[in-house]
């Protein structure tokens, strides 16, 4: 008998279900977010013996695997879902692909038929695997209760290293039904290639130095992998030794404080104006922890001609990946700003920050906000007042559309993970599920839902997850009868032919009322401060139904493959 099948002869006889809670307990797992059934049923049956973990009961899978998602935006830490096989794997598809595109570290357990029945089109199988290979970081198979341990122990690694993602565990009854030895091999460290960054010289950093230092007209964009690497304190020491203005991502709002003389605010399709002439402007960009998306970048062919690129990110396949960058500089971006900033001297852009500021001065007269109140309620008009009420300092799940942008452009994020958001994917139905399990990150948090009326129909029956849970989340739904933005698109590109976007919906304040919560409807803005008093004082969750002009539209907005400044603007006629 060799030394290894000793220990494990000697370990601790326990059900390969039993082991699976264990290790979660074991990787510091007090949450877990899922919904029961046949393959997976031998893990619940052993889950009351592991009173530590606490399991979130959701409506639907789907929304299960949105919690869990949430819980690891607003916290860092990984978030874990079970579910399982069959339906209960396939409807944590669409949250896995929502988690792999924005790089969310996820675990999801799901349960498979017997092994010995696996390939027979057994009641309940299917090849869980197989189908989320394109939309997992990586997928494990387990048969047998003792490699339940081992495997485990590898996603949760997996997960976290590198550039985060979801990983899949799909283990058979028979694997959670057997009596073994716990054989675990505690916490365990990845190395592979294609996790680890392969690093720079001291030429690339000289390289990158010298750039900053010939820049007339330099800008930093600024996306989640700041966040991702907890590099906010360097960004901001690299902001103020070399004077440089700051635009940011969608998911890379919050990583700069808007309340910084240099934040210029948030880039591409829908972000400010002045911040993409600046960008084709610049004979400089300094891409931080953001991947060049479509939506940031417009048309590639005359995106910042002008411009010398360099680019600090941690996935070596992001770097030239969509446009050419003069000097890559691969590695956690907090350590590369730690070793750039001993290379840049101080300087100042004066000149260039003076013509930003012309710039937002001149659009300034597009805003919505400047406009005279005509006595209609306006979508921008709720999301500012929003965030003057909770001195923008809620945490605020949105869902898709409209009034993401909206959130984007009127609620101003000073601090990291305070919005949770759905960017690569944009999955609709994510807003309220994800508030739940941020809240369950953070419970001391003021937590808020933005969601527009047909998003937050498709997760709606999680309301009854916030009852049954005692969870206080507020919800804001930004109701204009319309799938809004795909509206705006057929305004704009399809000469007003609103097919299949005119949306019916139910009353929303009883359907709050249904759940015994608190609804409240607000049609004019000087309702707004009374509901968001009461919405925040009152326990448990309560949901605002705001009733806001139905065709009205975000703007800027740079049609898609479009010039960045190439900008469809809020027309003059109704500027002030």
């Amino acid at each position: 008998m060799t030394r290894s099948e000793s220990n494990a002869q000697d370990a601790k006889q326990m059900a390969g279900a039993e082991i699976l809670w264990e290790i979660l307990a074991l990787e510091g797992v007090e949450i877990v977010f899922g919904y029961p059934g046949g393959a997976i049923m031998p893990a619940y049956d052993a889950l009351p013996k592991y009173p530590q973990i606490h399991h979130v009961l959701a409506r639907h899978e789907q929304g299960a695997i949105h919690m869990a998602d949430g819980f690891a935006r607003a916290s860092g830490r990984t978030g874990v879902v079970i579910a399982t096989s069959g339906p209960g794997a396939t409807n944590l598809v669409t949250g896995l692909g929502t988690a792999m595109m924005d790089s969310i570290p996820l675990v999801a357990v799901t349960g498979q038929v017997p092994s010995t029945v696996m390939g027979s089109d057994a009641f309940q199988e299917t090849d869980i695997l197989g189908i989320t290979i394109p939309v997992t970081k990586h997928g494990f198979l387990v048969t047998r209760a003792e490699d339940i341990a081992k495997t485990l122990r590898e996603a949760f690694a997996l997960a976290k290293s590198g550039r985060p993602g979801p990983v899949l565990v799909d283990i058979t009854k028979d694997a959670l039904n057997a009596i073994v030895g716990l054989n675990d091999p505690g916490p365990t460290t990845i190395h592979r290639p294609r996790i680890e960054a392969p690093g720079f010289s001291d030429a690339d950093l000289d390289a990158a130095a010298a750039l900053i230092a010939n820049a007339k007209r330099p800008l930093i964009l600024a996306g989640q992998g700041v966040i991702s690497a907890k590099a906010t304190a360097q960004l901001e020491a690299f902001v103020e030794r070399t004077d440089m203005p700051v635009a940011c991502t969608l998911l890379g709002l919050g990583c700069f404080s808007t309340q910084h003389t240099r934040n210029l605010g948030m880039m591409g399709m829908h972000g400010e104006a002045w911040v993409n002439k600046a960008i084709q402007q610049a004979d400089l960009l300094v891409a931080i922890g953001m991947r060049f998306d479509d939506r940031v970048t417009g048309n590639l062919k005359t995106y910042a001609l002008e411009a010398k690129k360099i680019h600090i990110e941690f996935d070596p396949s992001e770097i030239n990946k969509v446009v050419k960058v003069d000097v890559g500089l691969c590695g956690d971006a907090a350590a590369v700003l730690d070793r750039l900033l001993l290379k840049v001297a101080q300087r100042d852009c004066a000149p260039w920050i003076a013509s930003i500021a012309e710039m937002h001065t001149v659009d300034r007269t597009h805003d919505i906000l400047a406009q005279a109140d005509d006595g209609r309620l306006k979508a921008p008009q709720v999301l500012h007042d929003l965030w003057v009420l909770t001195e923008g300092r809620a945490v605020v799940a949105t869902d898709v559309g409209q009034h993401q942008m909206w959130e984007a452009q009127y609620y101003k994020h000073d601090t990291p993970r305070s919005l949770i958001t759905s960017g690569g994917l944009g999955t609709m139905g994510f807003a309220l599920p994800a508030a739940i399990g941020a809240k369950f990150a953070r419970p001391e948090a003021e937590v808020w839902v933005v969601a527009g009326d047909g998003g937050f129909q498709m997760t709606a029956a999680e309301l009854c997850t916030t009852v049954q849970e005692g969870v206080k989340v507020n919800i804001a739904i930004i109701n204009n009868g319309f799938l809004g933005m795909v509206r705006q698109w057929q305004q704009f590109f399809y000469e007003r032919r609103y097919v299949s976007t005119p949306m019916l919906s139910p009353d929303f304040v009883k359907l709050a009322e249904a759940h015994g919560l608190t609804g409240i409807r607000v049609t004019s803005r000087d309702q707004i401060p009374a509901a968001v008093a009461k919405a925040r004082a009152t326990p448990g969750t309560v949901l605002i139904e705001f009733q806001v002009v139905e065709e009205d539209s975000v703007y800027p907005m740079v049609p898609a493959g479009k010039d960045l400044a190439d900008m469809i603007r809020r027309p003059k006629t109704e500027a002030s």
